[in-house]
């Protein structure tokens, strides 16, 4: 133990010295385990981009100069500024976590970086249909029912038969499913475009456990094996129908967005959608330039409504003999009697 470390208030003992990166990433992921946290997937996609950066140091050589230098390294890789400030975030966490269990002395100030990633983009029917006629079966019914629903797509993919009452005419997916925890429930009897695919994927289901001879639970499944991701196949069908620019979860954008325009209260809307905070939601109800025409086009239908009754309306002034010739002829004869 130095006497300018003492000196800095930095007590390291060996311990601490012995901490290493990897030992910081188990902890981490110890800790999402612990929480019962649904993003360990992405963590441990942070955690394999830290390790180009700190994985040969020590612990206690992770500055605040070493991360603006890692910021440096994969903005020059060009990562996305989201994919840089998860790291960020996941690095100040394991610096944290092993503070809190006295394996350092302190955490050090570890930057974030702005992150806008807003998107502005809404599939349309026949942008929809166009990128559906390239989907392999499977996964068309899925991005069929994420374009009616708005639902995430891990909520789709986790669906299961017990989730969708036949008989009441509703989904109800489990609680704890989501990432915030929120169940969406969807009364998919009231959407006949719902009902049908959900019968077709009975259907479906039917003739793959009647063929294998075994119990199919998901909704959406490939030949009764579990859809794992939809990413490869949607962009690839985007890039077919010349539509690069769409993102899978464009569909639970639309979706938002289409019940927002149906006029359905937002209390009712969130419920159904699964957001748990009205902040995230306001976030899908973009306004696009077709929407400002389309309201001005309203504007100028209800101007035309409006020209029309005032010219129901009796000016002020106006003869009123041209008008009620019988009232005013009666009246005029009853006041020269």
């Amino acid at each position: 133990m130095c006497l300018e470390e003492i000196g800095r208030g930095r007590l390291i003992g060996p311990d601490a010295e012995q901490v290493t990166f990897d030992n910081l990433a188990e902890m981490l992921l110890h800790d999402y385990e612990l929480n019962d946290r649904r993003s360990i997937p992405r963590a441990k996609t942070a955690i394999r981009h830290l390790r180009d950066s700190f994985g040969f140091h020590h612990a206690l050589d992770t500055t605040t100069d070493a991360a603006h230098a890692h910021i440096r390294k994969r903005q020059e890789e060009g990562a996305a500024p989201s994919s840089i400030d998860k790291e960020l975030k996941a690095l100040a966490r394991m610096l944290t976590l092993a503070v809190q269990a006295g394996k350092l002395p302190n955490r050090p100030y570890i930057p974030s970086i702005q992150v806008n990633n807003t998107r502005t983009h809404f599939v349309g029917e026949t942008e929809f249909q166009a990128v559906c006629e390239n989907l392999p079966p499977d996964v068309r019914s899925v991005a069929e029912f994420l374009f009616l629903t708005g639902w995430r797509v891990g909520e789709a993919l986790q669906l299961t038969w017990p989730d969708v009452e036949f008989d009441a005419g509703m989904i109800r997916l489990r609680p704890g499913t989501t990432n915030n925890r929120e169940a969406p429930i969807f009364p998919f009897a009231g959407l006949p475009e719902l009902e049908a695919l959900l019968g077709r994927q009975r259907e479906y289901t039917d003739a793959v456990e009647k063929a294998t001879g075994e119990v199919v639970r998901h909704v959406f499944h490939r030949n009764g094996k579990p859809i794992k991701t939809l990413r490869g196949a949607w962009k690839a069908a985007c890039t077919k129908a010349g539509l690069p620019h769409f993102w899978i979860h464009d569909l639970r954008r639309s979706g938002v967005r289409r019940l927002i325009r149906s006029g359905v209260p937002q209390a009712i809307a969130m419920k159904i959608t699964g957001h748990k905070t009205p902040a995230t939601f306001r976030r899908y109800g973009i306004v696009t330039e077709s929407d400002l025409t389309e309201a001005v086009q309203k504007v100028a239908e209800f101007r035309k409504k409006e020209r029309a009754e005032d010219r129901q309306v009796i000016p002020l002034g106006h003869d009123l003999a041209t008008i009620m010739p019988h009232n005013v002829a009666s009246s005029d004869r009853g006041r020269r009697g």
